[in-house]
């Protein structure tokens, strides 16, 4: 009997060398622009205890309602799969005393997160994001940085049909008028809304502004929209943020219905979508949110930061990255045990140089070994034969002798 065939779980995928090399790009690419600007990388467990994204991201949340894992441990412990990265962040800044450091903790990551939504393209129940957090200023010279970032990472990998969402959801006191008065216009209109909606009203109003039902698209048309709310220091700090990146060449959109799918945020918002995505168009997002650190058992901390999906730059980009070619690939002309044993040798030297180099784990002839290094892109292949050693240009085919004791010196040419 045929033993069974096992496949990834559903939601979930393997990373293959082709996607790895553009996952690596991305990353990459990332790392350079977040450690110009002095965003040092942090990691996070992928697991917590639950409390805190109960906490943090909010119970009336869909994350926290409908998309967690979460599981108990052996000492009875409900812990969760980490569903975001701001969360963790903030949990670790107050854990380990960074309040203690210079303002702001500018901090950068990457990793896989988890939610139980449904699989579709780009989106998956383990994905990957990249983000920045800055914790410990109210600056919106802090908005518009991290918003200049994201813009910056889009434009350095080339992501097409971008687009930049920016609005307010003011600071916790102004959201509060402001749901009353969305919450009043909601119920008068609550025969024409999608069940789920009318569900909320109460406990999360804003999210029916995200609806893709018809009847409640409609009603939202006309609902109070709180950007137009927006008074004093919260209008003087969008006011700022919006000159701010005027000045930086940043181009945007005010987009008065935009939301975001956790409660923790308070005044800036902003979503970059892009056209390649379709109907599930963002492809990184954030704001600022100054009121997590203290519900975590901080002292008061403003902080701002974004994240972005990986998967979903992937999707956008819709690119290959070819794999780099080696410098030098060493052939054995024939089945000699000795030959292969200096084969290894110099391979080993070869990358203690700082050069790629394979042999052949094949047992291939001569002819199938030069076949390998063409497929993996050598630049050079070192035939080891009875007359000793031939190094062939594989661009030009030329062939010359060499001594395999200065084989390092003979392809730099005495620079390694």
């Amino acid at each position: 009997m045929a033993a069974p065939k096992y496949q990834a779980p559903r939601g979930t995928f393997d990373v293959l060398p082709e996607s790895a090399r553009v996952r690596g790009r991305i990353e990459r690419t990332a790392a350079e622009i977040f450690s110009r600007a002095g965003y040092e990388p942090i990691a996070t467990p992928n697991f917590e205890d639950t409390a805190l994204f109960e906490r943090g991201v909010g119970h009336s949340t869909d994350i926290v309602r409908k998309e967690m894992f979460t599981f108990e441990d052996k000492g009875g412990r409900s812990l969760t799969l980490r569903p975001e990265g701001t969360a963790p962040i903030c949990r670790a800044y107050v854990e380990h005393g960074m309040q203690q450091l210079a303002q702001p903790v500018k901090l950068s990551y990457h990793g896989p997160f988890f939610r139980h939504e449904r699989p579709q393209a780009g989106r998956y129940r383990q994905f990957h994001q990249l983000g920045i957090e800055a914790i410990g200023t109210e600056s919106p010279l802090a908005d518009a940085e991290v918003i200049e970032l994201l813009a910056e990472l889009l434009a350095e990998l080339g992501v097409p049909g971008v687009e930049l969402r920016l609005g307010s959801l003011g600071s916790l006191e102004t959201r509060q008028a402001y749901l009353e008065e969305l919450k009043a216009h909601l119920r008068a209109h609550e025969d024409e809304l999608a069940k789920e909606v009318r569900e909320r009203i109460e406990i999360n109003p804003l999210r029916a502004f995200d609806s893709d039902d018809a009847g409640t698209q409609a009603v939202m048309a006309t609902a109070p929209k709180l950007v137009e709310r927006l008074e004093g220091d919260d209008a003087e700090h969008f006011a700022e943020v919006r000159a701010l990146l005027d000045a930086a060449g940043v181009e945007y959109t005010i987009d008065p219905t935009l939301v975001r799918g956790l409660d923790y945020y308070t005044r800036t918002i902003f979503s970059f979508v892009c056209d390649r995505l379709g109907a599930q168009s963002e492809i990184g997002g954030g704001g600022r949110y100054d009121g997590l650190v203290e519900q975590l058992g901080g002292r008061p901390t403003p902080a701002v930061g974004w994240a972005a999906g990986i998967e979903r730059i992937m999707l956008a980009l819709d690119e290959e990255v070819a794999a780099d070619g080696r410098d030098v690939f060493i052939a054995v002309a024939e089945d000699d045990q000795a030959k292969r044993r200096l084969a290894m040798v110099l391979v080993g030297e070869l990358r203690k140089a700082g050069l790629s180099a394979e042999l052949d784990l094949a047992g291939r002839a001569l002819k199938g070994q030069l076949k390998q290094a063409d497929r993996i892109g050598a630049r050079r292949v070192l035939i080891l034969d009875d007359e000793g050693a031939q190094l062939r240009d594989m661009a030009s085919g030329e062939q010359r002798q060499v001594d395999t004791g200065k084989l390092v010196d003979e392809i730099t040419g005495g620079e390694a």
